[in-house]
């Protein structure tokens, strides 16, 4: 016996489930008359005030990433030229420059010339450096380990804007420079990472020489899958000798269709 058509309705809402399981964007929310319903506007008010946090928020070490994480990386702190946030936040300029003591503190603790150096920076999202920075640091130092690349000392930069890769690159002359730094917080999530990458990045460079992998959070791009993206994109800068736009990122079906959640 042929089972009965399923109604309209019911493969209207599998398709609302089904674009909503792929992506944390209020899309096919719903409405109540012309507002949204009561739950949605809750929610966004509270996203958005997490949101300002993320970004007012002062990047403190022994809070913001686990004590074992920070004594096992032997992780330390320095800072820009940027001397608060609001500094910060007026002046992106000054954001893109180590501070003095910060250069002379980098130049005492990093080994010169590693194969990758990696730096964390709390950007616009303390948040996310907390969410997402402690699963991404080690994974990524294993698939470099396994490469046997030399894998520079780590560091955490406050007040760090994505230009200070070139001061970073002119310090320690590591091959690649891998930032991870927290994205400016949306209303789906403030807890977003970036990690930027460049190929022996000296001053004058700019976005053109780098390249990027955005949205690592657990409902975007997750760490785990991130860190293999960074690595695989760390090896064709090294094989070509350069990063930026003329390097392309090759992904496999499994990576490019991303979580299922």
């Amino acid at each position: 016996m042929k089972p009965p058509a399923r109604a309209d309705s019911d493969r209207a809402a599998d398709l609302i489930r089904a674009v909503r399981q792929r992506t944390p964007a209020r899309v096919l929310i719903g409405r109540a008359g012309p507002a949204y319903r009561t739950h949605t506007q809750l929610a966004l008010r509270r996203d958005h005030a997490a949101a300002l946090d993320a970004v007012q928020t002062e990047l403190d070490l022994a809070r913001d990433l686990a004590p074992e994480l920070v004594k096992r990386w032997g992780l330390f702190m320095v800072t820009t030229c940027a001397e608060d946030k609001t500094d910060y936040l007026l002046r992106p300029d000054l954001g893109r420059r180590l501070s003095p003591p910060a250069r002379q503190l980098i130049q005492e603790r990093c080994p010169r010339r590693a194969e990758v150096q990696v730096a964390i920076g709390d950007g616009l999202s303390v948040a996310a450096v907390k969410a997402q920075v402690p699963v991404l640091l080690d994974k990524l130092a294993r698939e470099a380990r396994q490469r046997e690349w030399r894998f520079g000392q780590p560091f955490v930069i406050r007040h760090c804007r994505v230009g200070v890769l070139n001061d970073i690159g002119e310090l320690l002359e590591p091959e690649v420079v891998v930032l991870l730094i927290g994205e400016r917080p949306g209303l789906a999530t403030a807890q977003s990472l970036s990690a930027y990458m460049a190929y022996q990045p000296q001053a004058g460079h700019t976005d053109a020489e780098r390249n990027l992998i955005s949205n690592i959070h657990h409902r975007g791009v997750r760490p785990a899958d991130a860190a293999v993206r960074i690595v695989r994109l760390v090896e064709r800068m090294r094989h070509l000798r350069r990063s930026g736009t003329e390097v392309k990122e090759q992904l496999d079906e499994a990576t490019r269709l991303g979580p299922t959640v």
